[in-house]
């Protein structure tokens, strides 16, 4: 597939069930109207989010150790307490668990990459959380970015399910400072269609950037069933976007080193210099400016795996 020959990326179609798909997708219409436009602060002026969002934790054991994280999941911003998943949710991420444990087998490993629970089980990349966003129209979109890896570790595994309205999801990679005069930056643009997964895996966080880009026509959706209760099937500019992520036990919480401000930092990829997938090098940024009118400590210092107690025996 062209999409898995070019990028760390695998485009997966019809991976629900189609009336699971449409329930989902009227369920998460439904939840949106809830749902807030982050806001942040953005050096010396506050900025809004174009697209609403919410936050999502699994299940309550989950709730206990993850419920800080929806703190400052966004940019560093304190947000809404997390909310729980729908039960569509959690049908759909059983399915989708499987798929993607199954394409993590086909694939090269990297050593500071999560391979599973140190008790044996087996365990590999399950979902215990999930960031849900509403794209309503053509001009709802989100920048160019790569996502924090504060919770994720290095080298994750996200699982980006599609419903509504096609969108085009734009990676653009990222290159090395040592190579850039001998190439410029690829972007791919990749519609992504109702009831398909994109699977970003690793390294697609440390080499890639991605965005929904503003369009200027969408064609609406249509879905193959009326929401529950209705009869008439009314077409849709919306696309709900569901992430669902594997917050490593490695990366706790209260193993997050915080900054001078007394804010969790994030952790970073130095995606400039990176180099073997071995001793490609992170940083723990202070962003207490998201929340504090653009004012943080400047905070900088580069992870170390071993020091910090990261890995498998450490979760």
């Amino acid at each position: 597939m062209i999409v898995a020959k070019h990028t760390p990326c695998t485009l997966h179609l019809s991976v629900l069930p189609p009336e699971l798909a449409c329930k989902l997708f009227y369920t998460m219409i439904n939840a949106s109207r809830q749902w807030k436009r982050n806001k942040w602060w953005l050096f010396d002026r506050l900025v809004e989010s174009p697209h609403r969002t919410a936050f999502y934790i699994r299940n309550a054991d989950d709730e206990k150790r993850w419920g800080e994280t929806a703190q400052f999941w966004y940019n560093g911003r304190k947000s809404d307490p997390p909310l729980s998943f729908h039960p569509e949710m959690e049908e759909a991420c059983i399915l989708i668990e499987k798929l993607v444990n199954n394409e993590m087998k086909k694939r090269q490993r990297f050593p500071l990459e999560w391979r599973g629970s140190s008790d044996g089980s087996g365990v590999g990349w399950k979902a215990n959380v999930a960031a849900s966003n509403c794209y309503e129209g053509s001009q709802e979109g989100v920048g160019f970015h790569s996502d924090q890896l504060t919770y994720l570790g290095p080298y994750p595994t996200i699982a980006s399910l599609s419903l509504g309205t096609r969108r085009n999801f734009s990676l653009r990679e990222v290159v090395p400072t040592d190579k850039a005069e001998m190439r410029k930056p690829q972007t791919f643009n990749i519609p992504l269609m109702h009831n398909s997964l994109i699977i970003m895996h690793a390294p697609c966080q440390e080499q890639f950037k991605h965005s929904i880009p503003p369009q200027s026509t969408i064609d609406l959706f249509r879905p193959a069933y009326p929401p529950e209760g209705a009869s008439i099937i009314e077409p849709s500019n919306f696309r709900i976007n569901i992430t669902f992520r594997f917050f490593r036990p490695d990366f706790r919480p209260e193993t997050t080193p915080r900054c001078k401000c007394g804010c969790p930092t994030a952790l970073r990829p130095d995606m400039k210099n990176r180099s073997d997938g071995k001793t490609d090098r992170y940083w723990w940024t202070c962003v207490a400016g998201a929340q504090n009118e653009g004012k943080g400590c400047n905070h900088w210092s580069v992870m170390d795996f071993q020091a910090e107690g990261r890995g498998i025996d450490s979760g």
